[in-house]
């Protein structure tokens, strides 16, 4: 049964249905809410004060989104993340986004790059900032969104902002990825240069590299976790 979340509180009518799943999703991010966790309609609507019906449509919207699953005749639930459904994301964003920066590189370097090197700077801030772990990966997401943004196809941005945030839920589970954050600021420097050169194979190539380094870390840290546990 869902414990009661002090980040919920009651809604006014304009645009409930998405302030309530940004509300959720802000909670399941946050670490609030744990993956397995069953997200009772009635429980939210009650501390929310609305009626159950935004409430599930909301629901309905991060299932969506990958952060919500539904199981018959059980009802809502965070979305327990796996090995499998993590390397499948991966090879989703590879394919995703080495289309989007060939596209970025081709027709809109010059507009993209003071974004993608401001954004980097972000990275390289926080890194110098303390551990928020969730603070470095939306900063990092956005960096990719933005390669998303930048090469003007609206699908390929739609379809980055669907799988956003289960990938942020994946790596709140595992808890880390890199052990310097500097170095993972740094990592993003060759795609930068890259674009800049106006090089679609090059920034195709340097983008593959940088997410499949990331799959590879990220499934590692499920299989250790995994044979860290007891039996």
């Amino acid at each position: 049964m869902l414990a009661e979340h002090r980040g919920f509180v009651p809604l006014n009518r304009d645009g409930l249905v998405d302030r309530v799943a940004k509300t959720l999703v802000d909670a399941i991010l946050a670490g609030g809410i744990p993956p397995g966790e069953r997200l009772a309609e009635s429980t939210i609507a009650k501390q929310m004060d609305l009626s159950r019906a935004p409430v599930r449509e909301a629901l309905r919207l991060l299932e969506s989104s990958g952060l919500v699953e539904y199981r018959t005749n059980r009802g809502f639930f965070v979305k327990v993340v796996s090995v499998t459904s993590m390397a499948d994301l991966y090879d989703l964003r590879i394919l995703l986004e080495t289309a989007a920066i060939r596209r970025l590189t081709e027709i809109n370097a010059d507009v993209a790059l003071p974004a993608l090197r401001a954004q980097v700077a972000e990275l390289h801030r926080l890194a110098g900032e303390g551990d928020d772990l969730m603070a470095h990966v939306s900063a990092d997401m956005q960096f990719h969104r933005l390669i998303c943004e930048h090469s003007g196809n609206q699908r390929f941005l739609q379809l980055f902002d669907q799988i956003a945030n289960e990938t942020k839920l994946g790596l709140l589970v595992i808890g880390r990825l890199y052990d310097d954050p500097h170095e993972m600021a740094g990592t993003h420097d060759p795609i930068v240069e890259a674009v800049a050169l106006g090089d679609a194979n090059r920034a195709a190539g340097a983008i593959d590299y940088h997410i499949r380094v990331a799959k590879e870390m990220v499934t590692q840290h499920f299989h250790d976790q995994q044979e860290g546990k007891p039996e």
